[in-house]
């Protein structure tokens, strides 16, 4: 918990990063890039985090695990993996029923991807959430079936643009009644997990495990395997929709390009923004059906979403920008 060193302070002082000398207890902690002062709070994850004595002093609390699905086709597991998956049909985003085919579990999160566009990219369409079996109840896109027999209770409530369902099994889906939706599990779930938001053991490396318990290092592979239906064709190769739609190509770089640009500077220390820059643009080649604002919006909420969480609040939307 020593401040930088420097030019040599007198004794019992330490130099303070600055070019000036404190007492310990007056020393700043860094975080970011950036300098607090002493008692200055900073909130990381679900902790508050309080400068003392040239070291952070953080809060214990668990937190909520998320995994994101937006856009065409762009995944972000519960431990930060970032790879994209366009594939046509249901596939199980995550569950607890792991392993043995016998083995208990108390819930299944199912997306259905289907074509948006005409370039081949697929979008999340519907989320099912199983708590159980049979009684299916609609809600918009998202379908909840459960057992009435079981006791895990659930309540939906909206909250700004989103829709939030939230059950007492420690589940919760947040879903912007669009293309992203936001899946958060408490730590209880750590390593009980699987499926296209991997496992959730703090590891990301080995995200991609296969429905038969296999490691796996190509994507498309990975996600073929968690899908519902063995009807549904595997995905073979990876669809670029810019090469497919080059007129769209540069249009899409200029639009995308705010998330590179000084609009977004406080975060870039932060977040990569590069494969948010990608994805964007990837989105923004493919939504050629309708809907252009709808997708290049979405991917930038996307990467404004990691923002805030890493405490970088940044207020992009203007008159003239979704």
């Amino acid at each position: 918990a020593e401040c930088v060193s420097g030019c040599v302070c007198p004794k019992g002082l330490l130099d303070d990063g600055k070019g000036g000398c404190v007492r310990e207890k007056d020393c700043p902690c860094s975080h970011n890039n950036q300098q607090y002062s002493p008692g200055e709070k900073i909130t990381v994850d679900c902790n508050t985090c309080t400068c003392q004595n040239g070291d952070w002093s953080c809060t214990k609390e668990v937190c909520y695990g998320t995994c994101i699905i937006y856009g065409s086709g762009h995944y972000i597991t519960f431990d930060g993996k970032f790879y994209d998956f366009d594939g046509s049909c249901e596939y199980v985003a995550t569950q607890d029923f792991c392993g043995d085919k016998n083995s208990s579990g108390s819930f299944s999160i199912i997306t259905e991807n289907v074509p948006c566009g005409t370039t081949g990219v697929t979008c999340s369409k519907a989320i099912k959430i199983f708590l159980g079996v049979s009684s299916d109840m609609q809600c918009v896109y998202i379908s909840i079936q459960r057992d009435h027999g079981d006791d895990v209770k659930y309540w939906n409530r909206t909250v700004g643009l989103y829709l939030v369902i939230e059950a007492s099994n420690g589940v919760m889906l947040i879903w912007d009644k669009k293309t992203t939706v936001f899946i958060k599990l408490t730590p209880d779930y750590k390593g009980k997990v699987c499926g296209l938001c991997g496992n959730f053991d703090d590891k990301s490396n080995n995200d991609f495990t296969t429905r038969n318990g296999l490691q796996e290092t190509n994507a498309l592979k990975f996600g073929n395997s968690w899908k519902q239906s063995f009807v549904c064709p595997d995905v073979t190769e990876e669809i670029k929709p810019c090469d497919v739609k080059p007129h769209r190509k540069s249009w899409a770089e200029k639009e995308c390009n705010i998330i590179r640009s000084p609009v977004f500077n406080i975060c870039h220390s932060k977040v990569d923004p590069t494969p948010f820059y990608e994805a964007c643009v990837h989105d923004a080649c493919s939504c050629d059906s309708g809907g252009d604002c709808e997708c290049f919006c979405s991917a930038v909420a996307a990467y404004a979403q990691e923002c805030t969480k890493a405490q970088a609040c940044v207020f992009w939307r203007t008159p003239d920008i979704c």
